[in-house]
């Protein structure tokens, strides 16, 4: 009735049968419910939603929102994003950031970002170094 994880899964399943405002619903109570996971997963499809119109207005505010809400309750795609963004605003310290805690989590896209932000000089070599060592 109120697991957060089944509720996502349904939200998933309407999502992929292109019932957009039911994925909507569902992902909106999965996200609200306990369980971390279900949650950045939600938060994460709430994201997308967002950006694609799909059921919903497309809401650049409410896409960042929930990206960085999905970012906090630990999943690495968002942070990705967050750290692209950023870096095209000229905030390169905090795309650094971004990547690093997504890096953390294992995500091996991050590394390879901040392997090329390493070789122009964005990184430092201690940072880097020591994202490698949790990245493993």
């Amino acid at each position: 009735a109120n697991d957060p994880i089944v509720i996502f899964k349904m939200g998933v399943t309407h999502f992929r049968d292109g019932e957009y405002e039911r994925a909507f619903e569902y992902f909106t109570k999965s996200a609200d419910l306990g369980d971390v996971a279900a949650q950045a997963n939600a938060h994460l499809k709430l994201a997308i939603m967002y950006v694609d119109g799909e059921g919903v207005e497309k809401d650049e505010e409410k896409v960042t929102y929930h990206q960085e809400e999905s970012a906090i309750r630990g999943h690495p795609q968002p942070r990705k994003i967050l750290a692209i963004q950023e870096f095209k605003r000229g905030r390169a310290d905090k795309a650094v950031k971004h990547l690093i805690i997504a890096a953390n989590l294992g995500d091996d896209d991050s590394i390879q970002m901040l392997k090329e932000m390493y070789s122009c000089g964005y990184v430092s070599k201690e940072d880097f170094a020591s994202a490698l060592r949790a990245h493993q």
